[in-house]
């Protein structure tokens, strides 16, 4: 596996190896120790699956308190994953950044407790699954706006065509009233 930094150090793109021929492919898609020796030191309680049709928006969604870190990869389909920057303190602090994660790339991205995190589907259907490290608890989860103008996210938009977004992430906070996490180490 290969470890590459962000334009958010702290947001980590990984690079499996792949082993292939002519009957398919195999590849370690998280192994504790090499994960451990990038960094990457969390310990996951869930993994989630979630499967979405073109031009699907789902986020940006963070618990503010038992905040999830993610491990996201794509396994059918593509998606363009964003993550935020919410932690004060920090000097990425209000940053994003995004990279497109498809079954073909195989491509995960780790995001740690304190970020936003949200995706849009660029291919006819895309199926995601993401390891977090806590449990998901409904009375901390918060959304912040997708086209929030203060964050700028530079969103893929198929055709210019807004997103489709569930009725949550349509009323998600804007910037300046969205909670924040304190605290940064």
């Amino acid at each position: 596996m290969r470890f590459l930094p962000t334009d958010i150090p702290d947001v980590v793109l990984i690079e499996p190896q792949v082993f292939g021929d002519e009957r398919g492919f195999f590849m370690e898609t998280y192994q504790q120790e090499k994960f451990a020796a990038a960094g990457i030191t969390a310990s996951f309680v869930q993994d989630n699956h979630s499967g979405s049709r073109q031009g699907i928006l789902r986020g940006l969604h963070y618990q503010i308190r038992q905040p999830q870190g993610k491990l996201v990869r794509v396994v059918v389909g593509a998606v363009w994953d964003v993550a935020v920057d919410l932690r004060r303190g920090s000097p990425t602090f209000g940053r994003w950044v995004a990279t497109e994660l498809s079954a073909e790339n195989r491509r995960q991205l780790w995001i740690p407790p304190g970020f936003a995190h949200g995706f849009y589907v660029l291919s006819p259907w895309a199926e995601v699954i993401y390891k977090v490290t806590d449990y998901y608890a409904p009375q901390w989860d918060r959304t912040l706006r997708w086209d929030d103008p203060t964050v700028g996210i530079a969103w893929p938009l198929l055709n210019g065509q807004p997103p489709i977004l569930s009725a949550k992430d349509a009323q998600g906070r804007w910037w300046d009233e969205a909670e924040k996490f304190d605290g940064f180490r």
